[in-house]
Parts: structure tokens; sequence; C-alpha cells
């Protein structure tokens, strides 16, 4: 009677453990695919923009995504942010990709141009046109988006610098749209925060600006969540 009481408690005791590692297994399943363990997605956000957001001369884990995506997992949030940045890309060029660079199961996009139309002398209407376009795109397909401003440098002269700084302003408010006024605000000019070409970030300078454009993200994904 004994023997078989202690072979019931065995084989109770291995189904206990057999069935822990299971759902251990589950558990590590679910996040090395992305999702969290209550078995909701990520919410997936598009960081869309030029060398400024692909992390020009920056080690990988220095760019702004990765960055941004961090400080976003350490307030509790289950998010990715893919990096979508090319290096030296205009408006013109972020127009060409738009559609195939945001795919349909992105829930929010970080709109990041224009530094290079500036520094191009392209004639703002052009600047203006082409982001209205991108945001126009990405509204009918009721996709969010945070527009990060920019502004020209000062050696374009003061006219161009009007008709350039307030593309940005200009455009959230037509498009009803999420606005982050300057992506360098706290960096440019700070030659300690940037490279020696005094305009890219360094890694420091990027921890900057996920720090200060984080609030604004936190606001696009809430929006996210009310268009879910």
């Amino acid at each position: 009677m004994l023997g078989s009481r202690k072979v019931e408690v065995k084989s109770g005791v291995l189904r206990f453990f057999s069935g822990a590692v299971v759902a251990f297994g589950l558990i590590v399943s679910a996040a090395s695919a992305g999702y969290a363990q209550d078995g909701t997605e990520p919410v997936k956000l598009v960081a869309f923009g030029d060398s400024l957001t692909a992390g020009y001369q920056l080690p990988p884990d220095e760019a702004f995504p990765v960055q941004l995506e961090k400080a976003l997992k350490a307030k509790g949030y289950n998010v990715t942010v893919v990096n979508a940045g090319v290096s030296g890309d205009t408006t013109s060029g972020g127009l060409s990709r738009l559609d195939w660079s945001v795919g349909n199961d992105v829930d929010g996009v970080i709109l990041e141009l224009g530094a290079n139309d500036a520094l191009r002398g392209v004639d703002p209407s052009i600047t203006r046109e082409n982001l209205d376009s991108m945001m126009t795109e990405l509204g009918s397909r009721h996709i969010p988006v945070l527009l990060a401003g920019m502004m020209a440098p000062p050696n374009m002269g003061a006219s161009y610098g009007e008709a350039f700084n307030s593309i940005y302003g200009d455009l959230a408010q037509k498009h009803n749209t999420l606005l982050y006024p300057f992506f360098l605000d706290g960096v440019a000019t700070h030659a300690n925060l940037t490279l020696s070409d005094g305009i890219h970030p360094t890694g420091e300078g990027v921890s900057i600006i996920v720090e200060k454009i984080l609030p604004s993200v936190e606001m696009l994904i809430e929006q996210t969540n009310s268009e879910s």
C-alpha cells in the first residue's frame, strides 16, 4: 500500500514538473516570437528617416531606433521599433520608398525627413509637398504619425529658413498629427554630442534625443491603441 502511494506521489511530481517545463517553454517561445506573456502582439513602430535615424557611424546598438525601443521597454511598453533610416535620404527618396518601407503590419510611424533637403537647398515647396504626400498616404492607411521637425541651417538665409521651418508645424496641424518640433533639440550645436561633422549625434547625443522625444512617442503609442 505504501509502495503504491509512493508511486502515485512520484507520478504526480513528474506530471507537475513536466507541466511546468511545457509552460516555461511556451513563455520562452512567445517571448522569442515578440509576444508578451499575455499573448498580445507588440506595438510595431517604424522610425522612417535619414542618417539621423539610421545611426550614421554609430555602433548598431546606439542608433536611435534601438535606444528608443530600449527606453520604451524600460517603461513597460511591449513595442518594437524598426530602423527604416537611409543615410542621405531626402523627402523625395522617402516618398518613393514609403510603401515598401512601411508595411501593413505597422502600427505607427516616426517621420524624420527633411534635413538633407535643407542641406542641399531643395525648394521648401518641394519638401512640403513630399511630406504632405507621405502623411496623406499614412493617414489613408490609418497609421498614426509622429512628425519630427527639422530646421534649416542658418547659412541658407532668412527667407529660406522661414519657408522651410514652417513646414512641420503647418503639416502637423493640417493632418492633425503629433509634432516633435526639432529632432535634434538639445544636441545641435553641442560639439560634445555630435560627431566631427558637427551634424550627426554621437551615441550620447542619441540618448538625449530619445529622452526628449520619449513623451511624444508614448502619445503615439496611445494613438495606435485607439486605432486598433
